[in-house]
């Protein structure tokens, strides 16, 4: 009997990851090489892009790095054609980019708002858009969303209602577009992390009284790490999830059960 193939193995596929120079973005691009696929970094910062398209190639898969504003539909369009010339095709596209601002609304100004839909929410939408059409045209290919678990239940004490309702928009037009793109073999999941152990995180776990309010409302008790939530990308972008779409897995070491 031959051996079964591996359904986590990405060799052989093209992924795309944007906000792929840090963090948890970082953490995934790591993780799909290692699990067999070539990979493009899209960054805002050009410099720890190339850095992570290095690591990319230290595992012996091919790379490229391209710096991108998601925010800019037409920045967009052209970091897709870029990926696709240089690696030929893109399998898998993960939607990573995102900021928060930890703000009240009555302090939030018009232009805080709209930076921050533009690359959380809009971001998500050109990317989906330009890479999907691709994908619709090959009649293949598998996009994971980072939401967050603030797209589901509202975080406390931070104020960050902009943020919250950014990732409920990624989390409803996760499921929109699967639903659009079943037929043409296009699959289109989102992952909704937790409190993660990013730079970002950490800087909010040294804030009096959010840190220990946060592990406190945690079931696990503590946060999360970046190949958490890279693992479970892993899962949705690979053939072990064919007969999955339109789902989000929440990755919060139990934070949204109570």
């Amino acid at each position: 009997m031959a051996e079964q193939q591996n359904p986590f193995s990405l060799s052989g596929k093209v992924a795309l990851v944007t906000g792929g120079g840090q963090g948890i973005g970082r953490e995934i691009v790591r993780t799909l090489a290692a699990a067999g696929a070539n990979v493009a970094i899209a960054d805002l910062n050009p410099s720890s892009a190339a850095q992570a398209a290095a690591e990319v190639v230290g595992l012996g898969r091919r790379a490229t790095s391209v710096r991108v504003d998601v925010a800019d539909s037409a920045a967009v369009e052209a970091m897709t054609q870029t990926v696709i010339a240089s690696l030929g095709c893109i399998d898998i596209l993960v939607n990573n980019a995102g900021i928060c601002i930890n703000k009240p609304v009555l302090d939030m100004t018009p232009d805080e708002w709209l930076q921050l839909m533009g690359i959380n929410l809009n971001g998500v939408f050109w990317c989906s858009r330009s890479v999907g059409r691709h994908m619709v045209e090959r009649r293949k290919g598998a996009i994971v969303n980072i939401g967050s678990m603030s797209g589901s239940i509202v975080n406390w004490p931070q104020p960050q209602a902009a943020y919250n309702a950014s990732k409920a928009g990624v989390i409803h037009l996760t499921k929109s577009l699967a639903s659009e793109w079943a037929a043409s073999g296009v699959r289109v999941n989102s992952v909704s992390p937790g409190y993660t152990g990013t730079e970002m995180t950490k800087l909010g776990m040294a804030t009096p009284g959010w840190g220990e309010t946060w592990l406190a409302m945690t079931p696990m008790g503590r946060l999360g790490e970046p190949v958490d939530v890279a693992r479970a990308v892993l899962y949705l972008a690979s053939d072990a999830a064919a007969f999955a779409t339109g789902t989000d897995l929440i990755v919060d070491g139990g934070y949204t059960i109570w």
